[in-house]
């Protein structure tokens, strides 16, 4: 193992950990903002809504919408880093992960808020089945294949977790 892959592999993981202690909270401080403005702005479009604090109030039929830390999915966010960062690959390729990860993601994410907004405002009779379903099953498949499209576009070979523990222990076994 070559110096500069040990110092990759030890600052990816504290990295990890460090992101782990904040209980999440730097994920929902910046992509809070991030769904619930362009939600919003698309509900007020086509509902006349109004915004209070994570509340979307739309205009007529008494609906409201309150974007709670599960709607931001911040724990969706950490997953796809950890799978980024578990990775080895250059900087660059990181960096461009990364940001295809989160930016893929927070679209869905918009979307399926959206979608399942104008299911409530329209009063969809399966509303709260299809709300679960989707959240139970789907948001992970939804991870998942993000993931899977970002191997495939970055042509990433190697496998999160796997490949370092495999560096590091050839690097163990060489040294005896």
């Amino acid at each position: 193992m070559k110096h500069k892959e040990a110092i990759s592999i030890l600052i990816r993981y504290l990295l990890l950990l460090v992101f782990s202690f904040s209980n999440l909270y730097l994920f929902y401080l910046i992509f809070q903002p991030l769904t619930i403005y362009p939600v919003f702005w698309i509900l007020k479009s086509i509902y006349g809504a109004t915004l209070e604090n994570t509340m979307i109030i739309f205009s007529e039929g008494g609906i409201i919408i309150d974007l709670i830390p599960a709607c931001i999915a911040g724990a969706a966010y950490y997953l796809l880093l950890i799978l980024n960062l578990t990775t080895p690959m250059k900087l660059n390729k990181r960096l461009r992960s990364m940001l295809f990860l989160f930016a893929t993601f927070l679209i869905l994410n918009i979307i399926r808020i959206v979608i399942f907004s104008v299911l409530l405002a329209n009063g969809y009779s399966y509303f709260d089945l299809a709300h679960k379903i989707t959240w139970y099953f789907t948001s992970t498949a939804l991870v998942v294949l993000i993931w899977f499209s970002n191997v495939k576009l970055f042509k990433i070979k190697q496998i999160p977790v796997y490949t370092d523990f495999k560096i590091i222990y050839k690097k163990i076994r060489g040294k005896r």
